[in-house]
């Protein structure tokens, strides 16, 4: 007899999960097919690139109380992180949080004489690998290329100057 119930059991669940998964297929197919579906994606879209609030979750720079929060909520979440002895992801806010900081060189004497060696020297290889994909990013062909009128001394942050200006939005 308990036999049954299992099975019965079993296969009640097995349909349940068949029809909560068609539920959502069949509601997801009507989302995408409104007419507005594609419209309100862009406009979000938009309106998400000149806000600053893209999905890698760092605040717009022109907003200063969204870095600020922004800086205080990863040192936070770090430090958080760091005494549970999750030092890698730890490290990688307090990496983020230095990455938006008006004066890094303090907050890592701070961050020095607070952290672990250990963590800290995890800190300090976080921070170079940031800084050598920000140079790998600088050395690639860059997307805008401006006249000399706009920028006449490109060299100065590794970037070629150009006669025709030629700006590529590649976000549509």
């Amino acid at each position: 007899m308990l036999e049954i119930n299992k099975t019965a059991l079993s296969i009640a669940a097995g349909v349940a999960g068949t029809l909560f998964i068609g539920y959502c297929i069949y509601f997801d197919n009507k989302r995408r097919s409104d007419p507005d579906y594609k419209r309100k994606v862009r406009e979000r879209r938009r309106k998400n690139r000149k806000t600053g609030t893209a999905r890698s979750g760092l605040p717009s720079l022109n907003d200063h109380e969204a870095i600020e929060r922004y800086f205080l909520q990863e040192i936070q979440l770090g430090e958080t992180l760091i005494a549970r002895g999750d030092f890698e992801s730890g490290v990688e806010h307090l990496a983020n949080a230095l990455v938006v900081c008006g004066q890094p060189a303090r907050l890592l004497q701070v961050l020095q004489t607070t952290l672990p060696a250990q963590v800290f020297g995890m800190l300090i290889m976080k921070m170079q690998e940031f800084g050598n994909k920000a140079n790998n990013e600088n050395n690639e062909t860059p997307k805008i290329a401006t006249s000399d009128k706009i920028a006449p001394d490109m060299s100065s942050i590794g970037l070629e100057s150009s006669s025709d200006a030629v700006i590529i939005d590649d976000l549509e």
